[in-house]
C-alpha cells in the first residue's frame, strides 16, 4: 500500500455581497431593464459596480447614490445595499443635489457633486458648531429632522435658487443626530459662470433654509440644554 498523502484544507470561500442596483432613463434603456443583482467581493466600492454590469464605458458626468443618499466612489458597500446610477439631467434650472446625514460631511464630496467645466466660481458654505452661544458655553448640537418633508423642502429651495441665479450646480447636504464643537452641520455648494452668481446663490440657499426646512436644533450646555426651534 502507499502512504496516505496528507490532507490538505481547502482554501476558504472568497466572500460575496449581493446589491441591488437601480437605473433610469437612458440607462434603463441601454440595460432593457430597471433593476440588476450584482454579486462583488467583499469590500468593494460604489466605483466598483459599474463595470460589474456589463453596459460598456460609464457615461461622464453619471452620478451615484447608496442606499437613497448621493455618495462618491469610493463609499464602500455592504451586503444587501441599494445603488442607483443617476445620470445627468439636461435642460432648464441645474437640478439641486440634496441629502442628510448622520455622517460627517465631506466639503470636498460635496463641491464634486456641482462641478462643471463652465464654472467660474464654485462658492460654499459650511455651517459648523460653535462653543459658545446665547453666552452659555455649549458641549455639543443635536438635529432633529423631518426627513421626508426635509428633502422636499430642500429640494424645492435648491431649483428656485438654481433658477434665480442661472446656476450650473448646487448641492445641500445637512446633518441629523449630534454634532460636536467644529464639526459640520450643514455645507452648500453652488456652481456658476460668474463668481457674484455663486455667492449669492450660497447666501439665498442658507437664508432660505432656515425658513423652511423642519430641522430643529437642540443645544446642549455645560448647565442644561434648549430646543433653538426651526432652522440650521
Amino acid at each position: 500500500m502507499y502512504p496516505r498523502s496528507p490532507r490538505v484544507p481547502p482554501l476558504p470561500a472568497r466572500r460575496v455581497i449581493r446589491v441591488h442596483v437601480r437605473l433610469f432613463a437612458m440607462l434603463r434603456e441601454r440595460a432593457g431593464r430597471s433593476a440588476i443583482d450584482v454579486e462583488l467581493a467583499d469590500g468593494a466600492t460604489a466605483g466598483d459596480v459599474w463595470g460589474s454590469l456589463g453596459l460598456g464605458e460609464e457615461p461622464p458626468a453619471l452620478g451615484v447614490a447608496v442606499n437613497r443618499a448621493y455618495a462618491d466612489r469610493s463609499t464602500r458597500l455592504a451586503d444587501g445595499d441599494e445603488v442607483a446610477f443617476i445620470p445627468p439631467v439636461s435642460g432648464g434650472a441645474a437640478q439641486p443635489v440634496v441629502a442628510l446625514t448622520d455622517d460627517a460631511i465631506d466639503l470636498n464630496a460635496v463641491v464634486a457633486l456641482v462641478a462643471d467645466d463652465g464654472a467660474g466660481a464654485i462658492a460654499t458654505f459650511s455651517g459648523t458648531v460653535r462653543d459658545v452661544s446665547r453666552d452659555r458655553d455649549v458641549e455639543r448640537l443635536e438635529y432633529e429632522i423631518y426627513a421626508e418633508m426635509a428633502l422636499e423642502e430642500l429640494g424645492r429651495i435648491g431649483r428656485e435658487v438654481s433658477e434665480r441665479h442661472d446656476l450650473l450646480g448646487i448641492a445641500i447636504v445637512h446633518r441629523g443626530g449630534r454634532c460636536e464643537i467644529g464639526e459640520t452641520t450643514v455645507a452648500i455648494a453652488c456652481s456658476a459662470p460668474h463668481r457674484g452668481q455663486a455667492l449669492d446663490a450660497c447666501r439665498d440657499t442658507i437664508e432660505a433654509l432656515k425658513k423652511s426646512v423642519p430641522i430643529w436644533k437642540r443645544e446642549v450646555y455645560r448647565d442644561g440644554a434648549a430646543w433653538i426651534g426651526q432652522g440650521s
